[in-house]
């Protein structure tokens, strides 16, 4: 596979061939860098305390605890006055619920597991989908993507809910480069960037990533990558990892994340510490954490016309991409690298260090 617009080739060799394409490619000037394709996985971790395993090669969808709730069970549990503030408190930090933006006029893309493309509250946000995985419809079975995108546009009315979107009028193209088993590749994952370029988004959202270790450089393809969509008119989020278990283990920021050119976001909890499970910056240039946002008990939809409260840097993202999508409405002009500068600069501060939230938590504009 062949993506021209983001100076990237996938190419397909047998293991004996392998070394004679790495010389060839590396003797050749205009070939910036050669990395091996990494199997990718989404994985739920089901304990809130899991211990960590160590560190592997795979990517991750970055989520903790699941709780789903259907429409019964939110209406006998609530009755027909929400506590908002408690349910989605994420809307409330950073400041949402008071913008007069909703961003109109702004294509925002969710690389993920997919999206339920029924769900009531999504099916007029949805404006374009495709699916990178063979032989899959870009249908949600897993559930991650179709909350990541209700995190990003829910409407600001849900029929059976609180608000809990970010820009509810933005238009979001879904990209399935994770299978309903959590499984990809990072050719399926450049093909979705590709694809979101060429769409027009401003803003890629991409709740995945893959555990490096200490001192790991950032991969120059994907960093190659979100320069040229940079320069493109499009800002890369993702998540920054869930590998942490603070206080006594901090790990870096994940890949693609740890990226210079890409926005890694952090989690935050209710009391704006940080998320015990969420990444640090631990290894140097490009393992940064640029911005902090809402990453447990978040709730949002989830496939089958319902809602289920996730916890992680995969739901931190989305806020982010959330943000940066209203400010690409109030900024039309505005390039893509002005966008994340602008996210930052209109932080609040937090007491944390630099290496854990960045410039802090982010504020709707």
């Amino acid at each position: 596979m062949v993506f021209d617009e983001l100076g990237v080739a996938v190419v397909d060799v047998q293991p004996d061939q392998r070394h004679a394409l790495v010389t060839t490619a590396e003797a050749e000037p205009t070939i910036i860098a050669t990395e091996p394709e990494r199997v990718v996985y989404a994985s739920v971790i089901t304990e809130p305390h899991h211990t960590l395993t160590g560190f592997f090669p795979t990517y991750r969808s970055d989520e903790d605890e699941v709780t789903r709730h259907t429409r019964a069970e939110l209406a006998t549990s609530l009755g027909p006055a929400w506590d908002e503030q408690n349910t989605t408190w994420g809307l409330q930090g950073i400041r949402a619920n008071w913008s007069h933006l909703t961003g109109s006029g702004v294509k925002v893309a969710v690389l993920d597991t997919g999206v339920d493309t029924d769900h009531p509250d999504l099916t007029e946000c949805v404006e374009a989908t495709a699916s990178f995985v063979p032989g899959a419809s870009v249908e949600d079975g897993h559930g991650h993507g179709t909350h990541c995108v209700g995190t990003v546009a829910g409407p600001a009315k849900p029929g059976h809910a609180p608000r809990y979107g970010v820009a509810g009028e933005a238009g979001v193209l879904v990209g399935k480069v994770l299978s309903d088993q959590g499984v990809g590749s990072d050719g399926q994952i450049l093909a979705g960037m590709a694809w979101a370029v060429s769409q027009g988004a401003r803003v890629i959202s991409m709740s995945l990533g893959a555990p490096v270790e200490p001192g790991e450089l950032f991969p120059q393809t994907y960093e190659n990558v979100a320069r040229r969509a940079l320069r493109l008119g499009a800002l890369i989020v993702a998540a920054a990892g869930n590998e942490s278990r603070r206080p006594g283990f901090v790990a870096p920021v994940g890949r693609p994340a740890n990226c210079p050119s890409i926005l890694a976001v952090a989690a935050l909890g209710k009391d704006l510490g940080t998320a015990f499970f969420s990444c640090g910056a631990i290894n140097g240039e490009g393992g940064e954490i640029n911005i902090a946002a809402p990453g447990v008990d978040i709730f949002s939809a989830a496939p089958g016309g319902t809602y289920q409260t996730m916890s992680g840097t995969s739901m931190a993202a989305p806020h982010a991409a959330g943000v940066v999508t209203l400010l690409a409405q109030a900024h039309p002009e505005a390039s893509a690298a002005d966008l994340g500068t602008r996210l930052r600069s209109g932080a609040h501060p937090l007491a944390q260090p630099a290496a854990d939230v960045g410039s802090g938590l982010l504020q709707a504009p």
